[in-house]
């Protein structure tokens, strides 16, 4: 899959897989590739939020795939420190719109952190 991201989405998922060794056992080469292609998504939404100018936009998707992902098992700290390696793998690349990016992870981080606090009540 080509993408003009590809360096940094590489390293975001490699980032990944070191803090979590086990998805290496348990998905093997096919899971690397479905997590390269998620970030490829969340790239797509970052891009379509910044276009519009609406940080909302990646933050309405990011609350929508936790919630999938949470009906299947996952945790939000799994998709938070997704977010999190995908920030440290833009930190200093000059990407364009990178700091934009950045921005609305961190928010979109936020916002699934709301959330969950409020399924709590």
């Amino acid at each position: 899959m080509d993408n003009k991201y590809n360096s940094v989405i590489d390293q975001a998922v490699e980032k990944l897989y070191e803090r979590y060794p086990e998805l290496d056992e348990k998905f093997g080469e096919a899971g690397r590739k479905k997590c390269y292609e998620d970030n490829v998504h969340h790239f797509n939404y970052l891009e379509s939020a910044a276009d519009v100018g609406d940080s909302k936009v990646f933050s309405d998707y990011a609350l929508w795939l936790n919630s999938i992902l949470v009906s299947r098992g996952m945790k939000s700290d799994h998709l938070i420190d997704n977010f999190n390696c995908i920030m440290e793998a833009l930190d200093g690349k000059g990407v364009e719109k990178g700091e934009t990016f950045e921005l609305y992870l961190k928010q979109a981080i936020e916002s699934i952190r709301t959330a969950d606090r409020e399924n709590l009540l």
